[in-house]
């Protein structure tokens, strides 16, 4: 029996925290490859995802679907409709509110701390430097699909600064491509009450690299959420990383993302077309490697204290 668009929307929506549109579950199938078990004929299969799920709403009385909505419509599984009413209503406020520790700055003040984590303990641990660039979402264009396109940083590792240049010249003629490139989606933080949309926002902006990560500062101390994220990262192959506020040099990797050795060249054009940020990032790196040196000014500044800057983040 063949999968259908409406397997795929199942398929999705049983692991998704809440309603969506059919655009958002387009988007979250492409990212987790659900969409190469479909058979596309069109130009438009999220079109025809949409179409499928309206008609078997409103003519098939067992649908596995229901709508929620209106402008847009977002769809939900009928064995979870229940969930719909808790998530709006019985969310117990402890869950929903960060404490004070991250509440009082700006999620984007966090880069800095992920850059340096990329490059001193990420990369470090392989032998790599890895160095970032934050994307400014703001400066994306407005394409009509989920705002869950583009990454909060982005990295990448060339081994300029560590291979024989002869065998650097030999790694652009070969299929084995030297170039990592990584992927951060950031929160301040993870709970039971927001761990489920984090993760899927990840996978939708993340899934591209050769390694996407989740990262978080705060993470509620839970064995439930932690299995789910376990199981959750072990599934979709996003990584976790924890940022200790606390003690710095106890931030590590909980969970790693699973490296994926060819990068999805399609959802990098996109990136490219509707975000300057990321499509300057492509354009330097291209330099770099032609040019044999790392530009470092062009990409986010490595601080040299990490305490430091956590001090002044505690004082705002």
């Amino acid at each position: 029996m063949s999968y259908t668009f409406l397997d795929l929307a199942e398929e999705v929506l049983k692991s998704y925290p809440r309603p969506i549109t059919y655009q958002e579950i387009w988007e979250i199938a492409v990212a987790t490859k659900l969409d190469s078990k479909v058979r596309i004929s069109g130009k438009t299969p999220w079109q025809t995802l949409g179409a499928r799920l309206y008609v078997d709403v409103r003519d098939n009385e067992n649908s596995p679907f229901i709508k929620v909505g209106r402008n847009p419509a977002k769809f939900f599984l009928r064995s979870r409709s229940s969930e719909v009413l808790k998530d709006a209503n019985e969310t117990p406020a402890e869950e929903i509110s960060p404490r004070k520790e991250t509440s009082s700055f700006p999620e984007r003040d966090l880069h800095p701390l992920v850059s340096y984590y990329a490059y001193a303990n990420l990369a470090f641990n392989r032998g790599r430097s890895i160095y970032t660039k934050t994307i400014f979402h703001e400066k994306s264009r407005k394409t009509g699909y989920t705002e869950w396109t583009h990454p909060d940083l982005v990295g990448f590792y060339l081994p300029l600064e560590d291979w024989n240049e002869h065998l650097i010249e030999l790694n652009k003629i070969s299929d084995n491509s030297s170039l990592k490139i990584y992927s951060f989606e950031v929160k301040k933080v993870l709970s039971r009450s927001n761990y489920r949309e984090s993760f899927f926002q990840a996978v939708s902006n993340s899934s591209w690299a050769n390694e996407g990560y989740l990262v978080a500062p705060e993470l509620q101390e839970d064995d439930d959420l932690l299995s789910e994220l376990e199981r959750l990262s072990m599934s979709f192959g996003i990584g976790i990383i924890h940022l200790d506020l606390e003690d710095f040099d106890s931030s590590k990797v909980i969970y790693p993302a699973r490296v994926r050795e060819t990068m999805d060249w399609d959802t990098m054009n996109k990136l490219c077309e509707n975000n300057t940020d990321f499509s300057k990032f492509i354009q330097d790196i291209r330099i770099d490697f032609e040019s044999k040196r790392i530009h470092k000014g062009e990409y986010d500044v490595i601080m040299d204290d990490p305490d430091s800057y956590i001090r002044k983040l505690r004082k705002k």
